[in-house]
């Protein structure tokens, strides 16, 4: 696994299990900009890594939830913008051939809802 998924995977991990507080994680829904880090994004390695690093905690056994997020571009000349779906669309506007882009999105990692037990109710301290 490339070192950035490495470190990726461990940040998520870090940030459900200080959400958790305790409680078993059941399942984790992240979204992950389809180019972090300057390369595609493949949902595998991310679940992969994440199991990796969730090894002997709270979060070991969970269910883990991918959402790629695109590249969008925007033409400054037509103001046409949407999801960049192939690699021409990168570099010139399917709309209008106009080569004045600009390229967004793809790129943030967002953990967008952790699910999980609740803490056992009784003469425990939590």
């Amino acid at each position: 696994m490339p070192m950035h998924e490495t470190g990726l995977c461990d940040a998520i991990v870090l940030a459900v299990l200080r959400r958790a507080e305790g409680r078993r994680v059941t399942a984790v829904r992240v979204r992950v900009g389809g180019h972090a880090g300057g390369h595609e994004v493949d949902p595998a390695v991310i679940d992969q890594g994440f199991r990796v690093a969730a090894a002997g905690t709270a979060a070991q056994d969970a269910d883990v939830d991918v959402v790629i997020e695109p590249l969008s571009v925007r033409c400054r000349d037509c103001d046409s913008h949407g999801p960049a779906l192939d690699a021409p669309a990168l570099v010139a506007c399917p709309r209008c051939g106009g080569v004045d882009i600009e390229v967004t999105g793809g790129t943030d990692v967002q953990l967008e809802a952790i699910t999980f037990e609740p803490l056992p109710t009784g003469g425990g301290v939590l």
